[in-house]
């Protein structure tokens, strides 16, 4: 039988879009944010049978909300964390783009990091390492992994064997579904960016 993985991406949350909030102490989602996550809890199928969550509040915030709807317990999951953005963390995009560092991050994902930071690589590692424990679990049927842009990109770059740098090319938003299907072959891509209907 094959097993679904749903990797979510965190509620929309005040500094969206403005700020690099990354592992950032406290941001929380806000309305707009926690109806998505509402509407999202509505629409996955079939039912899931485990509910992980990256350490971030916003992203804790919004597995509960799907938890909820399914009466399941929320388990966190560290290797789901946000990129580790080092200097980077808690500044504006504005300020950011006068930064070459910035510039060269965007533009080489595969061979740079952010300054003291995680670089993609890494973080690809962390995330696949566990999606393939998740597939190895013959007792998981169904799992929706709360997580963040990044991490989701990570994984179906690995998984459409694409390249780092290619990242751009994969449009994440916020509460949104991208779909794994596991099987006896391995992991496959079945949605990527699925936005719920307001």
């Amino acid at each position: 039988m094959a097993k679904i993985i749903h990797l979510v991406r965190h509620g929309h949350h005040p500094l969206l879009g403005r700020t690099l909030c990354g592992r950032m102490k406290g941001m929380e989602l806000d309305g707009l944010g926690c109806e998505e996550m509402a509407r999202c809890a509505a629409t996955v199928a079939p039912r899931p049978t485990l509910v992980q969550s990256s350490p971030q509040r916003r992203c804790m915030q919004s597995a509960c909300i799907l938890a909820a709807r399914f009466a399941l317990p929320v388990e966190i999951v560290p290797a789901l964390d946000e990129l580790d953005y080092g200097e980077w963390t808690g500044r504006s995009f504005e300020d950011l783009a006068s930064d070459p560092r910035w510039s060269r991050w965007n533009a080489r994902r595969s061979t740079s990091r952010p300054p003291s930071g995680e670089s993609m690589r890494s973080l690809q590692k962390r995330v696949v390492d566990h999606l393939e424990r998740l597939r190895g679990d013959r007792n998981i049927e169904v799992v929706i992994a709360v997580t963040h842009a990044e991490p989701i990109r990570a994984a179906l770059l690995r998984y459409s064997h694409m390249r780092l740098d290619d990242f751009l090319s994969i449009e994440i938003d916020p509460g949104s579904i991208s779909t794994l299907r596991v099987d006896n072959r391995g992991i496959s891509i079945t949605g990527i960016n699925r936005r719920v209907p307001a």
